[in-house]
């Protein structure tokens, strides 16, 4: 009897300190995710406006980086967001933000890049590449069509 609790209470404490040690690798997964990359800023240029983003120090925004500069053509979707397909896949990390920010610059899926330029709430995953310090005026620099969008470094 003693040998048997013995083994269950061994059995369990092995089962929570694996539980615990996932937790804590998710948690570590969001930091890295949501901490902006040392003096990384780029240059968002809309019809001669100009808006600046932070980078996030993670591996996606870390690729998407590499493809600057980059003048792409973004589709409007939804009266909230622009989009571009990407030819190539770029690593991702996604996790459902719960709310989406304007000017919050993320990828849906591994091919996506998304600009954001309305607030609401969302229920899809996005890996988050960067954000923009101000976005006062994105929405109308971007227009409701869609819309000709230059990144560069800053």
């Amino acid at each position: 009897m003693k040998q048997s609790f013995f083994i269950l209470l061994t059995l369990m404490s092995f089962l929570v300190s694996s539980a615990t040690s996932c937790n804590k690798d998710d948690d570590n997964i969001n930091i890295e995710n949501n901490k902006p990359m040392a003096n990384e800023k780029i240059k968002i240029t809309v019809n001669s406006q100009t808006f600046t983003a932070i980078l996030l120090d993670n591996n996606s925004a870390k690729a998407f980086k590499q493809m600057l500069p980059l003048t792409i053509n973004m589709t409007e979707l939804n009266g909230n967001e622009k989009f571009y397909d990407f030819p190539n896949s770029l690593p991702t990390n996604s996790s459902n933000p719960g709310i989406i920010k304007n000017g919050n610059l993320m990828l849906y899926g591994s091919k996506t890049l998304v600009l954001f330029y309305q607030s609401f709430s969302t229920s899809y995953s996005y890996t988050k590449l960067g954000t923009i310090d101000d976005a006062t005026g994105l929405a109308s620099a971007l227009g409701s069509g869609n819309a000709t969008v230059t990144f560069e470094l800053e």
